[in-house]
């Protein structure tokens, strides 16, 4: 156990403890707090992050090599699970998604623990086929391997499938893939946006055509994101303090504690407040690249790489979504929005790349 803490990335695992703590109290501001009693949002919040850290504990005493012999398991399991989300009582509808599973009387997303398997095993399949990587036929073995876990989320949750896509680009691309090509096949996926607009859900379509006409208040997402630019603006540069943000109290922004939480950290906090958060983001993501360019192996290195894509990816959407920049997805700010499966997730991710550093460390004194 000393060993371990002795390796282990402080930094990292402050830049954790912070967002942690910063989370809980803007969970007790957006949801309230009635005298020495913490709402439910609170209490699972804080619940989420205790077993997190049990799970921390737990993962850092396991090397992560372990977890290559597991690739077919982790792969079948992780598809059976999703597959839950349809089963009748189980399977739950939430916002247009049928995404979710109630299970014990706990509502939990499957999907955020499918993105951790697809890191895990197409991890496995890039470092057994690195050579076939610089090719087409290699990156269609890879879209095959990756597409029946993608595929599902895609089907389910079209903002999840989006940072599953991401992190698989993000991974390939390490692997080798050459640039000519990469750049050919983003020019064909450009080409096919329209084909693939047709296919969407109602909801999402509608996301969509809120990006691209902001100034169509009649369309339920740009209700959105301007009340939310309305939150950001209201705080200045030190926002109106904890617990006083008036566009939170009117309710006027929905899902504040969800999708919308970095707009009421502005608002309470200002643009001093907005900048610490994305200064801790970018320290976060500063070390998880390190970890990455010190990994001993290439299975540590591409776990790192899909883990980096997958927790950057998600900070870039929701942030340039709140602030208009980007599309309204549904997407949630890692370690911070409201989601006990959300933040169980996450800090299993970043278990996994502390075990990792630890591991690099190790081998380098």
């Amino acid at each position: 156990m000393l060993y371990t803490l002795k390796k282990i990335d402080k930094l990292l695992l402050l830049c954790i403890l912070t967002l942690g703590i910063i989370s809980t109290l803007m969970m007790a501001s957006i949801t309230g707090v009635e005298g020495a009693r913490f709402s439910k949002t609170v209490i699972t919040q804080m619940s989420a992050f205790g077993i997190g850290f049990v799970l921390m504990i737990i993962i850092l005493h396991i090397d992560y090599l372990a977890i290559e012999k597991l690739e077919k398991p982790i792969y079948i399991l992780s598809f059976l699970f999703q597959c839950t989300v349809y089963l009748p009582k189980i399977g739950q509808d939430i916002g247009g998604n049928r995404a979710w599973i109630r299970l014990f009387g706990m509502t939990m997303q499957p999907s955020d623990l499918t993105k951790i398997a697809l890191v895990l095993c197409l991890s496995c399949f890039l470092k057994r086929n690195m050579k076939q990587m610089v090719s087409l036929v290699g990156l269609f073995k890879a879209f095959i391997y990756a597409a029946p876990l993608i595929g599902i989320v895609m089907k389910e949750d079209f903002g999840a499938g989006i940072v599953m896509s991401f992190m698989f680009v993000g991974m390939i691309f390490t692997a080798g893939i050459k640039g000519g090509l990469f750049l050919r096949l983003a020019a064909l996926f450009a080409v096919c946006v329209p084909i693939i607009y047709r296919f969407l859900q109602p909801h999402q379509k509608e996301r969509f055509d809120a990006f691209l006409h902001p100034e169509n208040l009649s369309i339920d997402a740009t209700y959105q994101v301007w009340q939310s630019k309305v939150a950001i603006g209201s705080g200045g540069l030190f926002g109106r303090g904890l617990f006083h943000g008036k566009i939170k109290e009117s309710n006027f922004l929905p899902v504040q504690e969800s999708d919308f939480v970095f707009s009421i950290i502005c608002e309470e906090f200002g643009v001093i407040g907005g900048i610490s958060v994305i200064v801790i983001y970018a320290v976060m993501l500063t070390r998880m690249w390190l970890v990455v360019a010190r990994a001993k192996d290439y299975y540590g290195a591409f776990i790192g790489v899909g883990f980096l894509c997958l927790i950057g990816f998600q900070i870039f959407e929701n942030v340039g979504m709140v602030m208009g920049l980007m599309p309204v997805t549904g997407i949630t700010l890692p370690f911070l929005s409201a989601g006990g499966t959300s933040i169980i997730a996450n800090m299993i991710t970043m278990s996994i790349v502390l075990n990792i550093g630890i591991r690099n460390r190790g081998l380098n004194d």
